[in-house]
């Protein structure tokens, strides 16, 4: 199994639509990856290292795929239209790391 994670820095605006990022951005894309994708996870972030101190990412996206061929095509394909609904949720510049799941 693989993980593609999105980080969401915070930004001095510091705008980000969660509600659009869950109900709209993210079942966009795990369209898009097709049924490679068996799911996504949101975290909104809430503390850093400690209680009230303030946290690293605004939100973190994840999505969960099969194949890495698949990903990799469906980024391929359709990359740019989903990187160009990013400006409709956040002005923060996104992190992104690709994973391969070693346990859980």
């Amino acid at each position: 199994m693989f993980k593609a994670t999105v980080m969401y820095p915070p930004t001095s605006s510091a705008r980000f639509d969660m509600a659009y990022y869950i109900d709209k951005h993210m079942p966009m894309v795990k369209a898009k990856i097709g049924a490679s994708c068996v799911g996504f996870t949101v975290d909104s972030g809430i503390a850093g290292g400690a209680p009230g101190s303030p946290a690293p990412y605004m939100a973190i996206g994840a999505l969960l795929f099969e194949s890495m061929d698949a990903f990799g095509a469906a980024m391929a394909a359709h990359g740019s239209e989903i990187m160009a609904d990013v400006a409709n949720y956040t002005d923060s510049q996104p992190v992104m790391q690709i994973s391969e799941v070693k346990a859980g």
